[in-house]
């Protein structure tokens, strides 16, 4: 089991906020995801990634963002997301992260059908 404090677990937490994000249309969480992502961010700051694997853990953190609970509220997209991370890790964990560039991305990104 993946220790919850590692960098590859903060940053695929990071990645599923930004998939819930750009799946779901509701301005309360999208405040509250906003938050965790630069808290989970913070936490990213400093750290040696160069060793992740990021599209593996993108496709962990996209399982995650499509846990059953939330899947009647996610109207902004479909849920056919690409199997390749969207965003460069730089833009995800550097220090030029922005929360609304990252999840225009990772929407854009999205099968809309």
């Amino acid at each position: 089991m993946t220790d919850p404090t590692s960098p590859a677990a903060t940053l695929r937490a990071l990645l599923a906020t930004l998939v819930k994000a750009a799946l779901i249309a509701d301005e309360v969480r999208l405040a509250a995801w906003r938050q965790e992502a630069a808290a989970l961010h913070g936490r990213l700051a400093g750290r040696d990634l160069s060793g992740l694997k990021l599209d593996g853990i993108w496709i962990l953190a996209v399982r995650e963002a499509e846990a059953p609970a939330l899947r009647p509220d996610e109207t902004q997209v479909s849920l056919t997301l690409p199997q390749a991370c969207p965003l460069p890790l730089d833009a995800v964990a550097g220090p030029g992260f922005r929360f609304d560039e990252a999840v225009g991305r990772v929407r854009k990104s999205a099968s809309t059908g």
